[in-house]
């Protein structure tokens, strides 16, 4: 019989393996999280500081950068750390709390996105409406509830995977703590750990992605049917495009990511498209809102004058 040791510390192999382009990687991400943390950051004091942005979709953007700079945070710190380290080791309670807050900010920012969708479908479906159903106190409620559902949804999979049992090898083929890398370590029967993340997780992340699918529906339907000028119709879709794009560029890697099947010959696939929905896609969320949004540019501009 094998001996069973307890596993106390990962390793983190992060994204290669080549020392020599350490360095590199090192000043390219560093400067990628530095954008980030800006540009969201930018985003969030405009949203908070200027009250012509006081308005449902933009309570719901500034939610969105607010959960962009922590995503980022939760995995982008600790792969700078292993760039300059010969040591890339976590510890077992750091590498389950990097999961749960990796899995929370994620799967509440799905939601997040399905909520922003239904935002713009009832203003623009339903104008005269739109003050009296998506009032302060509806968005507020939205609000702590997909931060809620979000923190129990992660809270499930730390626990679970907490309790399995690790032995022999200790090496993640990743650059932080997920569930997939994780279960292929795990020794014993992980069927459990499995169909929550095949079943709860898809859930979770696929019904806010048809319900924007099913709200930009009946948006277009509604504007094919109702809208008769082309400059109201252009303006419209305008004011839908900036979230759509945020739509695709989330849940495209996420949804290749996380509903395949698990296998060994895809690690190096799913640090590629892990990056993407965990490092890129936070950068181009405010390049996206701003350089479509003239609310948001205009409201830079005075920020920046008041400064200088």
């Amino acid at each position: 019989m094998l001996n069973q040791t307890s596993v106390t510390e990962f390793l983190l192999l992060g994204i290669t393996d080549i020392q020599v382009l350490q360095p590199f990687f090192f000043v390219v991400f560093l400067a990628v999280y530095f954008v980030n943390v800006a540009g969201n950051g930018a985003i969030l004091m405009v949203v908070i500081s200027d009250p012509r942005l006081h308005s449902p979709m933009y309570f719901f953007l500034g939610n969105l950068s607010c959960l962009d700079i922590c995503y980022s945070t939760v995995t982008l710190p600790k792969m700078l750390q292993n760039f300059l380290s010969t040591h890339k080791a976590i510890s077992f309670s750091e590498c389950i709390s990097q999961l749960h807050f990796f899995h929370f900010l994620g799967s509440t920012e799905a939601m997040l996105l399905g909520v922003m969708a239904f935002d713009r479908f009832v203003a623009i479906c339903k104008p005269l409406r739109y003050p009296l159903i998506m009032n302060h106190q509806l968005c507020t409620q939205m609000a702590i509830t997909i931060w809620t559902i979000g923190f129990f949804h992660a809270l499930l999979h730390s626990i679970m995977t907490s309790r399995l049992n690790f032995c022999g090898s200790n090496h993640i083929h990743h650059f932080f703590c997920d569930v997939k890398p994780l279960l292929e370590l795990a020794c014993g029967n992980t069927e459990l750990n499995q169909w929550l993340l095949n079943t709860v997780t898809a859930t979770l992340g696929m019904g806010p992605f048809f319900l924007t699918l099913l709200s930009y529906f009946y948006i277009i339907i509604y504007l094919f049917f109702k809208t008769h000028s082309c400059s109201l119709l252009h303006k419209a879709l305008s004011t839908c495009a900036s979230h759509f794009m945020v739509v695709i560029l989330f849940y495209a890697p996420v949804v290749f990511t996380y509903i395949r099947p698990a296998s060994r010959s895809s690690m190096d696939q799913d640090r590629v498209i892990a990056i993407m929905y965990s490092v890129v896609t936070p950068v181009l969320n405010p390049l996206i809102y701003t350089l479509r949004n003239k609310e948001v540019k205009g409201a830079l501009r005075r920020v920046i004058r008041m400064r200088l």
